[in-house]
Order: C-alpha cells, then sequence, then structure tokens
C-alpha cells in the first residue's frame, strides 16, 4: 500500500487502465551504485538481454535453466500483502530454486522507475517492474519488449504491441472504513461530514502513487467531473482537507489496525484485505463513480538476471500465477479466457468484490493527463 507520499513512499496505484477493456511510498532514496559493481548479464551465457519470447531465447526449458543459473531475481515495491504477492513470491522461489530479493516493499511506482536509473547495470538494479499505467507509458524508453507464451489470451488494448508493457492485474477504487466506528457511506459526500474528523487517507501521494492518483479520480467522477476533467477531485480533497477530514498520512495496513488511518481510498482487493485483521471493516465503491484500472509487468531492459527475469514474467501469466492474484482479491488479466477454458479458481473468484454500475478505465491520453493535472494542482489544493 502507500503512504501520503509528500515524499514518494508505498505501493502504486494508479491501477490506471486502458479503455475499451474486453474484460470489464515514502520510499528512501536509492543510493548510488559502488564503484566497481559489476553490470548485470545472463550467467548461463546466453542472450536473454535480448529474447522477446521464450521461443525466441531457444525455448521455455532453456529459460527455466539459464534462470535457475542466473539463481536471483529481483523485485521492487511488492507489498507482502499486496495482491498476494507474498504467495506469488514463494511460489516462484520455491518452483524454481530461486532467490527472490525484494526490495522496498512500500515504494511507490516512480519509485521503481528512480530506482531503475540510479541503479543503472549494476547487480542489484530491479529486474522486473509492477507500475501503474501512467509510469509504465511515461518510461517505455526502460523497457524490455517480451511477449509471455500466454501472450494471445491478453487483449490488444491491455498490452503494448511488442510486450514492453503487459496490464497485469486489476480492481475498482473504493473507500475502505471502519464500520464500527462511522455510519454506513452511502456516498462520498458524507466524508465531509464532522463524524470524519482526522480519519480520511489516499493511500500515498497522488502525484507519486498512482493508487493515491486514483483516488482522487474517483472523487472527480462522484463529483461532477469525467475521465477527461479530474480538477473536481482535487477539489473534493481541498475541501475535505478545510472541513478538518483529510490526514496526509500514508495509509498501510499497520495504519489501519492502529486505528491512524481509519477510513481509506484504495483499490477494492486491497480494501477488502483489510477486514482480516479489522473485522468491522467495509468497503463501499460508489455507484456513480466505478474507476476501474489495471498495473502493469515490465523487464528493466538493463535487468541483472534477465533469464530469471522473463520466466517471472512467464510464471505471473500461467494460470498458477493469475490464480495467485486472484486468491489475493485482485482480477487477473487473463480471467476471461481462463473462465472460458474452464482454468481459473472457481472459489476465489465468487468472492471478489460486487460493484455496481458501468466502469470507467482511463484511456492512455486521459491517464497522462490526469497525472498532469493532479501534479500542477495537489500541492496548492490541500497546502
Amino acid at each position: 500500500m502507500n503512504v501520503d507520499r509528500s515524499t514518494p513512499v508505498s505501493r502504486r496505484g494508479l491501477l490506471l487502465g486502458i479503455g475499451a477493456l474486453g474484460a470489464a511510498g515514502a520510499l528512501s532514496s536509492c543510493s548510488p551504485p559502488p564503484s566497481g559493481a559489476s553490470s548485470g548479464g545472463s550467467s548461463s551465457g546466453g542472450d536473454w538481454a535480448a529474447a522477446t519470447s521464450a521461443e525466441a531465447g531457444g525455448g521455455m526449458d532453456a529459460l527455466v535453466a539459464a534462470a535457475k543459473a542466473e539463481g536471483q531475481l529481483n523485485v521492487i515495491a511488492l507489498p507482502p500483502d499486496w495482491a498476494n504477492y507474498g504467495a506469488i513470491i514463494t511460489a516462484f522461489g520455491d518452483k524454481y530454486g530461486i532467490k527472490v530479493s525484494s526490495d522496498q516493499p512500500d515504494a511507490s511506482s516512480q519509485d521503481e522507475i528512480n530506482a531503475v536509473k540510479q541503479l543503472g547495470t549494476t547487480s542489484r538494479a530491479p529486474d522486473t517492474l509492477d507500475v501503474g499505467m501512467s509510469v509504465a507509458l511515461a518510461n517505455t524508453d526502460l523497457f524490455a519488449p517480451y511477449q509471455v507464451a500466454t501472450w494471445a489470451d491478453i487483449d490488444a488494448a491491455q498490452k503494448e504491441p511488442t510486450g514492453l508493457w503487459v496490464q497485469d492485474y486489476g480492481g475498482y477504487m473504493a473507500v475502505g472504513y471502519d464500520s464500527s466506528k462511522f455510519p454506513a457511506l452511502t456516498s462520498l459526500e458524507d466524508l465531509m461530514g464532522s463524524a470524519f474528523k482526522n480519519s480520511v487517507a489516499l493511500n500515498g501521494d497522488p502525484t507519486q502513487a498512482n493508487a493515491a492518483l486514483n483516488g482522487v479520480v474517483m472523487a472527480a467522477l462522484a463529483s461532477g467531473g469525467s475521465a477527461d476533467d479530474v480538477q473536481p477531485g482535487i477539489d473534493f480533497f481541498a475541501r475535505l482537507k478545510q472541513a478538518g477530514n483529510f490526514i496526509p498520512v500514508q495509509a498501510t495496513s499497520a495504519t489501519v489496525v492502529s486505528g491512524e488511518t481509519p477510513v481509506v481510498f484504495d483499490w477494492d482487493y486491497l480494501a477488502a484485505a483489510n477486514a482480516t485483521q479489522v473485522p468491522s471493516w467495509k468497503v463501499f465503491v460508489p455507484s456513480g463513480a466505478v474507476l476501474g484500472g489495471y498495473y502493469a509487468q515490465a523487464i528493466n531492459k538493463n535487468a541483472p538476471h534477465p533469464a530469471a527475469a522473463r520466466l517471472w514474467q512467464e510464471f505471473l501469466y500461467s494460470d498458477e500465477g493469475q490464480n495467485l492474484w486472484l486468491a489475493g482479491g485482485a482480477r487477473p488479466v487473463r480471467m476471461p479466457a481462463m473462465e472460458e477454458a474452464g482454468s481459473v479458481d472457481a472459489a476465489a473468484a465468487a468472492k471478489l468484490p460486487q460493484v455496481q454500475g458501468t466502469p470507467v478505465f482511463l484511456t492512455d491520453a486521459q491517464a497522462t493527463a490526469a497525472k498532469s493535472t493532479v501534479a500542477a494542482n495537489w500541492a496548492g489544493a490541500i497546502a
């Protein structure tokens, strides 16, 4: 999850989606690379850094062998309780005998990009990224094209044609709250009431974290704005601040449990997960402001473990990986194809939060414009 993130913090969030879908953190700065740090490369001797598919590199067996020879995978910004990533990392490590080094789990999408740039070709650089769409679209020059074996199952609108980025899992923006402390929510305007004094938080700083940015976009949809006009969302939070209800605190599972952030704008699968520790936690998705979106996977073009990076992608987009995301309450990108094939985890699918209303998914242009508007106007609005 993410903090208020006036300093970048926690995890991502603008699951900014691509339109016409077929399926409908304060991170500490990365230190500079140590002098003499070795450049990354496949220790197996194969040119997996240039492989655009497993087949192009010699086949899946060759990919597995090369990844095992490298022996390590570097990931970043993957909290164990975010979309079931703890179980996913464990399953991958156990299956292939590869050590997964998970760095800065509470980092934001922008922090991931900063790490790629600052760590360059050193052995500590992230091999793969899981970022919000606005960040993915702005940084394709840092990514390597790659098409997983299940490429055909993924809607064309949810992937860059060469595989520079591919959407992975998604959900809907929601408000989670402790129902033992507050009356039932019927609209976002309820949050302006005196009962919510010093209680409402975002999952990060919306100028840095995608989850927080989407919270602002949802508020815009509920306040007379649109996918093309998110300023009403900024105005909503300005009013919330003036009412004394908005708190600039990074919302995490820990702050939810402690009661520091008893009302949080977040993705529905993250919000629902809080109920495991706070039984009175409920999730509200406003019917007139149903905002959906997906995160995206990308491979660092300078990945120090290029074969492991590609094997990780193959695992994530396999039935096993997709069902592990589903078990975490997120909607995997291959879910429609898996439902048709009968390979989806039906029990996990039945537990997904229900939403009412027509979902809105931002286009590339809308996602970019929303990020720019918030970057320009957020600080002044909540000062």
